[in-house]
């Protein structure tokens, strides 16, 4: 039963990271589209990371410590993106 769960959420990651690419090929803008790609991503990796946990339990601190780089990694990111992207302030 672990198995086809560990299965099922590899199954779902792969498809987070198909489904975020799907707003690559729309006309919004630059930011929409990679803020979109960034959270798929994000989402299908760690799915994709919490079914390596149920396969391979025995590796749990290594892939606990990818789960929260993962969700750190996408937080920096998305500010990083916010702030380069506004356009009131002073960028010196």
């Amino acid at each position: 039963m672990i198995d086809i769960l560990g299965y099922i959420c590899i199954g779902v990651g792969i498809a987070f990271w198909f489904w975020g690419t799907l707003p690559l090929i729309g006309n919004r803008s630059v930011l929409f589209k990679l803020h979109s790609l960034s959270v798929a991503d994000t989402l299908g990796s760690m799915s994709i990371v919490f079914g390596l946990l149920l396969k391979i339990p025995k590796e749990w601190p290594l892939l606990i410590l990818a789960i929260i780089t993962l969700a750190i990694w996408n937080t920096v990111l998305g500010y990083v993106l916010a702030y380069c992207s506004s356009s009131g302030g002073d960028h010196d």
